[in-house]
C-alpha cells in the first residue's frame, strides 16, 4: 500500500489541515511522511515578488528595497522552517517516521519532482476549491499535482459544516 507519503502544505490553516489528515493516515497505515514547504512568491503569506505597486509611494532606492525584500525572505524562511520542525515533532510524538524538506520553486512543478525522486507513493496536498476565473487567474496547485504526478495523490478540503438535511437527489 501506501509506505512513503509526500505531504505537501504551507504555513496555513489549510497547512495545518493538510497535516493532520497525513499524520493519520501515516499512522493507520505505519508509513512514513516527508513534509515538504515549497519556497515561492506565489505562497498566500510570502513575502512576494519585489517592485510591488506599494513601494510607488515610498521613496526607496532598489538597493533598500533588495535589502528589505531579502530580510523578508529570511524570515519567511525561518518560520516555515520552525513549523516543519514542530510538525516533524508532533508526528515523531504520534510514533511516526517523518522527515522535511524546503526547497525553492513553482509549487506544482516542485511537488511533482520532489516526489517522483523521493519515490513517493502518495502526495497529500490541500484544495482550497478555487474555480472558474480564480482558478484560471491564480492557478491550482492542487490540480497541476494531481494532473502530473507519477503516484497517487489525496487532495484533502476543509471541513464543511454538516447540513441539518441533506438534501436528496430528485
Amino acid at each position: 500500500m501506501f509506505q512513503k507519503i509526500l505531504v505537501a502544505m504551507d504555513n496555513s490553516e489549510m497547512g495545518t489541515h493538510v497535516f493532520e489528515k497525513a499524520l493519520s493516515v501515516g499512522e493507520s497505515l505505519n508509513a512514513s511522511l516527508m513534509l515538504l514547504h515549497v519556497l515561492s512568491p506565489e505562497a498566500e503569506d510570502s513575502p512576494g515578488f519585489p517592485g510591488s505597486p506599494m513601494l510607488d509611494y515610498y521613496p526607496w532606492t532598489l538597493e533598500d528595497v533588495n535589502v528589505h525584500y531579502r530580510q523578508q525572505w529570511d524570515e519567511f524562511e525561518s518560520e516555515c522552517l520552525e513549523l516543519l520542525r514542530s510538525r516533524t515533532e508532533k508526528a515523531h510524538g504520534a510514533g511516526v517516521n517523518a522527515r522535511f524538506a524546503q526547497i525553492p520553486g513553482s509549487p506544482g512543478e516542485a511537488i511533482c519532482t520532489f516526489a517522483l525522486n523521493w519515490d513517493a507513493d502518495l502526495i497529500v496536498i490541500g484544495h482550497r476549491g478555487l474555480s472558474g476565473l480564480s482558478e484560471l487567474i491564480l492557478g491550482s496547485i492542487s490540480n497541476y499535482v494531481v494532473h502530473h504526478a507519477l503516484c497517487s495523490v489525496l487532495t484533502v478540503r476543509f471541513p464543511v459544516e454538516k447540513l441539518d438535511k441533506i438534501p436528496q437527489p430528485r
